[in-house]
């Protein structure tokens, strides 16, 4: 049975930082693309940023360009978003997915779009 285990959410102030975690089992975890996205309220769900299987490529949404970076360390099946310089636009549950990526053609912008499996989300909120 896959899980992935969303964990470092909680409430900040604007300008301060966060890092989120993504704990993964009953996979591979080191043949698996993965990916942060995020919901706001009222709004579609958007992709934050995604890491290639190797860790050799990563992807980021222009909104956080610069300001959040993620990591995977496949020795812990643990995918981290270290976010910095917090707005109240990035309130939002934050959303870890998985996409099994060896062998997989295209860039992980698109192939993540479908992932395999979803985490539970965990809530950041942004105070202004």
């Amino acid at each position: 049975q896959v899980q992935l285990v969303e964990a470092g959410g909680g409430l900040v102030q604007a300008g301060g930082s966060l890092r989120l975690s993504c704990a993964a089992s009953g996979l591979p975890f080191s043949s698996y693309d993965m990916g942060w996205f995020r919901q706001a309220p009222g709004k579609e769900r958007e992709i934050v940023g995604a890491i290639k299987w190797s860790a050799r490529s990563t992807y980021y949404a222009d909104s956080v360009k610069g300001r959040f970076t993620i990591s995977k360390e496949n020795a812990k099946n643990t995918v981290y978003l270290q976010m910095n310089r917090l707005n109240p636009e990035d309130t939002a549950v934050y959303y870890c997915a998985a996409k099994f990526g060896v062998g997989r053609l295209g860039s992980i912008s698109n192939t993540i779009m479908a992932p395999d499996y979803w985490g539970q989300g965990t809530q950041v909120t942004v105070s202004s």
